[in-house]
């Protein structure tokens, strides 16, 4: 079973015919919904909305953090059974300036394309904000890349998502909406037929600005850090980790993916589950294509035209419809998705309770690092290795008794002796610098942890405590939903 990273989707266009792979002359034709054709954007009153959701029913929330989500979404039906929609409702402090609000959502709801999760509307009463969206029941592509249950998704399908995406992009930037904020696999959503769409919502601006971007730092486009903007070429950087995520069936950071190839095989990237299943021509094809897209330098980047253009040649089964290729019934409606429950380490992260981090990962001791494959040879009983290993006593003892800077300092030589990988030694160097005041460590010790190990729910919750103290609070609470996500995995296997 694959487990990685995982959210659930919000917003999604409805059902279209089953056809063959769209070209991008067709993209502007609104598909055909459960309820009939796509109806123009429109507001919707506060009660109208109540009706559908049940008065906002607990049952009815969809979002992967449940009452605990900053934006809370909802699966509802219009009345007198009608068209299915999901509704998300913003904290009031998301969009304190209600004409602003309705002047995107107005802007946003002019675009219409198959392959777009098309908005339907939205409501701005008081203090609430809502916008309305078709609803979609086949999840994210984070769902079906990270976390598949039945099967893993086929390179065919992955080819396809990553032109369909291409495609949307292209089209926004024909209707001069070239700038879509935090593009990743969780905006990724599948239609009634599996049809992959991208979420509408990325493309409206997300702060009172404008000009902020959410993300993990590993993530982000480099001129965003730099700036604080973000630019169309940004955007292509943003696809490109959509590329490696495809490719590896992992969340992998850019900097991390293309060390990884540089100069090697990209093999190396592959998604083990596709072995036998694509071409060395396809596989380089793609490779190449991403590490274009990652360039340092903006300038250096493809443009999204051809983007669709080198994938428009990739494609193979376009006969075969998408809900073939993902081993989905085109009828299926899934039951709304509730996020498991967090373990106590969980609870911790999320409080930010440096505290209680500690007496679990001292308690847990090096039970996990099980679960990493450490093939020592005989170098192992040599002096320098031992001398390493001592280091790493040296710092569990500091670290038992909060000597943090003799814990870092011991930590640190038996991370540079190289020659054992231990992830619990990252997780403890990690909880030092956090109670340290050292955040950025923290949180780069914690993804190396990751990176190691990328089934340890542990490496998801400790990047959540370090989110936390730099004040990214919704990538925080994501990536709590990640290791949630896993710890239950692991408890059905």
């Amino acid at each position: 079973m694959g487990a990685r990273c995982s959210k659930f989707g919000y917003f999604s266009a409805s059902s279209i015919t089953k056809s063959k792979t769209s070209n991008s002359s067709d993209m502007d034709k609104c598909g055909d919904g459960e309820q009939g054709k796509c109806t123009s954007l429109r507001e919707f009153k506060l009660d109208e909305l109540k009706i559908a959701t049940s008065g906002f029913s607990v049952d009815n929330i969809v979002s992967e953090h449940g009452e605990k989500a900053p934006n809370i979404v909802y699966k509802g039906q219009l009345k007198d059974g009608g068209q299915w929609v999901a509704v998300k409702r913003f904290h009031k402090s998301a969009w304190p300036d209600s004409r602003q609000f309705i002047d995107e959502a107005k802007m946003v709801g002019q675009l219409r394309s198959e392959r777009l999760a098309n908005l339907l509307g939205w409501c701005c009463e008081g203090d609430d904000r809502f916008l309305v969206a078709e609803f979609m029941p086949h999840e994210t592509l984070s769902k079906h890349l990270f976390h598949w249950d039945s099967q893993p998704l086929k390179w065919t399908m992955r080819l396809r998502v990553a032109l369909y995406l291409a495609q949307a992009l292209d089209y926004c930037s024909s209707k001069g909406r070239a700038l879509y904020h935090d593009l990743n696999a969780y905006r990724i959503l599948f239609d009634q037929d599996g049809n992959p769409r991208l979420s509408c919502f990325g493309l409206m601006k997300n702060s009172r600005d404008g000009k902020s971007y959410s993300t993990n730092l590993a993530f982000t486009p480099p001129e965003y850090l730099r700036t604080g903007r973000i630019t169309p070429e940004s955007v292509i950087f943003s696809f490109g980790t959509l590329l490696l995520d495809l490719l590896s069936g992992k969340h992998i950071p850019p900097s991390h993916a293309l060390d990884l190839i540089r100069g090697k095989n990209y093999l190396v990237l592959m998604d083990s589950c596709l072995e036998g299943h694509f071409s060395d021509d396809e596989g380089t094809q793609v490779v190449r294509l991403a590490t274009r897209c990652l360039q340092y330098e903006s300038r250096e980047r493809p443009s999204v035209k051809s983007l669709v253009t080198n994938l428009t040649s990739l494609q193979r089964e376009t006969d075969v419809a998408s809900y073939v290729l993902m081993g989905i019934k085109s009828d299926e409606t899934p039951s709304p998705t509730h996020s498991p429950k967090l373990s106590p380490l969980g609870e911790a992260c999320s409080r930010n309770d440096l505290t209680a981090i500690h007496n679990i990962l001292e308690n847990t001791g090096y039970r996990d690092d099980e679960g990493v494959a450490n093939e020592l040879s005989f170098q192992m009983w040599t002096g320098q290795i031992q001398e390493t290993l001592n280091s790493r006593k040296r710092g569990d003892n500091a670290f038992r008794v909060k000597d943090l800077t003799t814990a870092i300092g011991c930590y640190t030589e038996f991370i540079e002796g190289g020659t054992v990988v231990s992830p619990t030694v990252l997780a403890r160097r990690s909880l030092c610098y956090l109670m340290s005041n050292k955040a950025q460590e923290a949180l780069a010790d914690a993804m190396q942890a990751q990176t190691v190990y990328p089934e340890w729910p542990t490496a998801f919750y400790l990047q959540a405590a370090a989110l936390f103290t730099l004040g990214m609070d919704s990538d925080a609470r994501d990536t709590l939903a990640d290791g949630a996500s896993l710890e239950a995995q692991r408890k059905r296997q």
